[in-house]
């Protein structure tokens, strides 16, 4: 490709404007995600219980701008206050929950409607770690780590918020949180994140700021459409297991291991000793 065509499609990818195809794809994803997790108990919840149902699912739709603002001391209700944002995120979760026949469930559902969602929102995900990362800059301007926690919380929020929406819609569950389980969104916001702070900080990173900006889409997209093709939902998993073999005492745990197994292999090629009693009654090996 040529260099400029391939500069002018980093700035177009970068100027997107996402209200509101990449909003309602960020919404209908957020409410079939918390439908799905209500089974079996989706009809009991929905029916029964409709305003429990739809304030989890606003809190997983708005749950980057919420986290991210309950940590950086703001208002975490500043996401409601755009009408039209809530008012489409509203639309979307009845269709989703309530449509005759379970027709949008099931359209979203369809493989081709599935993929074209799941890529406008995981560029709408990059979209929220970037300017996440450029909010916390202007009010903490050399805290680097604040920017990748802010960006992170910006990119997935919903997977720190899920506790509490299973909480709303009455049930309690205090392990499967995400920070003792984080996902593959988490850990690519992470890396997103650190990638868009070095290059704010160091000077060795030349090229334009819209090119690293499309490199980070690009491998946000790559893996959600391999994820669904190709069934690869963490490709993080097998760096993680090395670093924590190496560095995280993997190492030293299978060496005590082995030293252990050996111990006990020797002490069992001993052939057992004779007992004699002396005078005082005490027993003794010979």
């Amino acid at each position: 490709m040529d260099p400029e065509m391939f500069l002018d499609v980093a700035n177009s990818v970068a100027e997107l404007h996402m209200f509101p195809y990449f909003d309602i794809a960020n919404y209908a994803l957020s409410c079939i995600h918390v439908r799905d997790d209500m089974n079996p108990n989706f009809l009991i919840v929905s029916r029964k219980h409709p305003f429990a149902c739809w304030i989890s699912s606003m809190l997983s739709c708005f749950a980057g701008y919420i986290v991210s603002n309950l940590l950086l001391g703001e208002m975490p209700l500043a996401p409601f206050k755009s009408a039209e944002n809530v008012a489409l995120a509203s639309l979307v979760w009845y269709l989703i929950f309530y449509s005759p026949f379970d027709v949008t469930y099931k359209l979203c559902k369809w493989f081709p409607v599935k993929a074209v969602l799941n890529v406008l929102k995981e560029i709408l995900r990059v979209h929220k770690v970037h300017h996440g990362i450029h909010h916390a800059r202007k009010m903490y301007p050399n805290a680097y780590l604040v920017h990748i926690i802010i960006g992170v919380a910006r990119g997935a929020g919903a997977g720190f918020t899920k506790v509490i929406e299973r909480f709303i819609r009455g049930t309690w569950t205090t392990t499967g949180h995400e920070f003792l389980q984080p996902s593959f969104p988490t850990k690519a916001c992470f890396a997103a994140s650190v990638f868009f702070v070095l290059e704010d900080m160091t000077d060795w990173m030349t090229w334009p700021h819209s090119i690293g900006y499309l490199v980070v889409v690009i491998f946000f997209v790559y893996f959600k459409v391999s994820s669904m093709l190709l069934h690869i939902h963490d490709p993080f998993q097998p760096i993680e297991n090395l670093f924590c073999a190496v560095f995280m005492g993997g190492l030293t745990d299978a060496l005590s291991r082995a030293l252990q197994s050996s111990r006990e292999k020797s002490a069992a090629k001993v052939p057992g000793a004779a007992v004699v009693q002396n005078g005082d009654g005490d027993k003794k090996k010979l």
